[in-house]
């Protein structure tokens, strides 16, 4: 791999991430309530890609005026948790799953040619 394009690959990859923290957030939430700072460690480990925490809770307060999220005061720090409306919202993004990948992996192939478009299921 070039220099080029291991550069484009990690502006990439921070892109997506950047992009979908959302859903990743609601993934993450299913095993259990995080707080702010959990987020941007689980952000860092996982990815590793610091983001800011105003970048996380900015986020986080859209997703809780959503309905996505819950968040409640603990001793020092706010808490979320899924609410039934975020739980359904991670649900269906799992079991889009193959088309969201079929997407993904098919996202730049229509600039060669081949049409975009994305297999519906019935």
């Amino acid at each position: 791999m070039s220099i080029l394009e291991a550069k484009t690959l990690k502006v990439l990859h921070e892109r997506i991430v950047k992009s979908f923290m959302d859903m990743l957030i609601l993934a993450e939430l299913t095993d259990g309530p995080l707080s702010g700072y959990d987020v941007v460690a689980f952000i860092h480990k996982k990815f590793h890609l610091l983001v800011s925490s105003g970048t996380v809770y900015s986020l986080l307060y859209s997703m809780e005026r959503d309905g996505l999220i819950k968040g409640r005061w603990t001793a020092r720090r706010r808490v979320y948790t899924l609410t039934e409306k975020g739980g359904e919202t991670i649900k269906d993004i799992i079991n889009l799953n193959d088309q969201i990948q079929y997407f993904l992996s098919n996202l730049f192939k229509g600039y060669k040619g081949m049409p975009l478009s994305i297999p519906v299921r019935e």
